[in-house]
C-alpha cells in the first residue's frame, strides 16, 4: 500500500511542492510514497507547477486506513477529518509542533527555518539523494514564497543557502526575477472573496478557542479596492460564523514589508491589541509572517 505524503488544508506552494519533493525522496529511499494534497493549486502554485513541468498532486479528502507522511503541518485542525483513522508514519515541518499523535515510532524532522522545503533539502543531503532539476525549481520557488524573497523574519541563512543550491540544480540564474514572476501570479485577485480568504487559511486551537487565520500576500495591498475590501469583510463574517470564535484575514504587502488586518468575531479588540494594531486596516510595518508574528502573540492573548 502506497503511503500518502500530504500537506495541510488550503494548500500553499510550500505544502504542495513539499509533498512532491518529499514523496520523491521517500521513493529514492525505497519507501512506496505518492504526493497528495488537500485542495487544488492556488494561482502562485499553478504558476510554479507549469514553470517547472511538475504535476499537481492528487487531491485527497479522506485518509482512513492509509499510511500518511505529513509535510508543512502537524496540527489536527489542518488534517483530513478522518485522520485519526490513519497511520502516521512521519512529519517534515517548519512550524510549531502540533497535536497529532502516533501509535508507533515515526520519523519527525521539524526545524525552525522559513520553509518546509528547506527541511526537505536538508534531508536530500542527509540521505545523499540528488534533487531532480524540475523538483529543485519547485523547491526553490517554495522557499522564495514562504520567505517572501528572503524578506520574512522567518528566513534563515539555511533557507538562503538551500535556495542558492537549488537554483544551481534547476539552472536558475536570476532568483529575484523568478520571485517577482511568482509574486505577480500570487497577487491574482480574480477570485471570489471566499476563495481569496481561503487561498491560504488555517484554523488554530488557541487554549480552547478556535481561531481561523487567512493570509493574502500581494505585491501591493493597494490592489484591494474599497469595494473588494467590503466584500471580504462580509465574507469573513460568514467564515467566523461557521464555528469559529474569531476569523482573521491578514493582507500582506510584499514590497512595503508589512500587513493590515481584518477581524470578525467576539474578540476583535483583543486580537487587534495582540497584533499591535489600534484599528482594522492599520498598516503594521514589519509584520509579514503568520507563523512567527501573528500566531504566537494571539496564542498568548488567548491564554489570558
Amino acid at each position: 500500500m502506497s503511503a500518502l505524503v500530504l500537506g495541510h488544508k488550503n494548500p500553499d506552494t510550500d505544502s504542495i511542492i513539499a509533498a512532491i519533493s518529499a514523496a520523491n525522496l521517500y521513493k529514492a529511499r525505497g519507501i512506496d510514497a505518492v504526493a497528495a494534497a488537500q485542495g487544488t493549486p492556488a494561482p502562485e502554485t499553478a504558476f510554479v507547477l507549469e514553470r517547472f513541468g511538475l504535476k499537481a498532486p492528487e487531491v485527497v479528502n479522506s485518509v482512513a486506513g492509509k499510511n500518511v507522511y505529513l509535510v508543512d503541518f502537524s496540527d489536527l485542525d489542518q488534517a483530513p477529518d478522518d485522520f485519526k483513522d490513519a497511520e502516521l508514519k512521519g512529519i517534515i515541518d517548519h512550524h510549531k509542533l502540533g497535536d497529532v499523535t502516533s501509535d508507533s515510532p515515526l520519523e519527525c524532522w521539524i526545524q525552525p527555518v522559513g520553509c518546509a522545503n528547506t527541511v526537505v533539502k536538508f534531508l536530500y543531503d542527509y540521505y545523499d539523494v540528488k534533487v531532480p532539476a524540475d523538483i529543485a525549481g519547485g523547491m526553490l520557488c517554495a522557499i522564495l514564497s514562504d520567505t517572501l524573497l528572503f524578506k520574512s523574519p522567518t528566513c534563515t541563512e539555511f533557507d538562503k543557502k538551500s535556495a542558492a543550491d537549488l537554483a544551481k540544480i534547476a539552472g536558475i540564474k536570476d532568483i529575484n526575477a523568478l520571485g517577482m514572476e511568482m509574486f505577480k501570479a500570487k497577487s491574482n485577485l480574480n477570485a471570489s472573496p471566499r476563495d481569496l480568504i481561503f487561498r491560504d487559511f488555517k484554523d488554530f486551537d488557541m487554549n480552547g478557542h478556535k481561531i481561523g487565520i487567512g493570509q493574502l500576500e500581494l505585491i501591493s495591498v493597494d490592489m484591494v479596492t474599497p469595494e473588494l475590501k467590503k466584500a471580504l469583510a462580509e465574507e469573513l463574517a460568514k467564515v467566523q460564523a461557521e464555528g469559529r470564535e474569531d476569523a482573521i484575514f491578514v493582507l500582506t504587502d510584499i514590497m512595503k514589508e508589512g500587513s493590515e488586518f481584518m477581524v470578525a468575531g467576539q474578540s476583535k479588540d483583543k486580537v487587534l491589541k495582540a497584533l499591535g494594531a489600534s484599528t482594522e486596516g492599520e498598516f503594521i510595518k514589519g509584520v509579514m509572517s503568520r507563523k512567527k508574528q501573528v500566531v504566537p502573540p494571539l496564542q498568548q492573548a488567548f491564554k489570558d
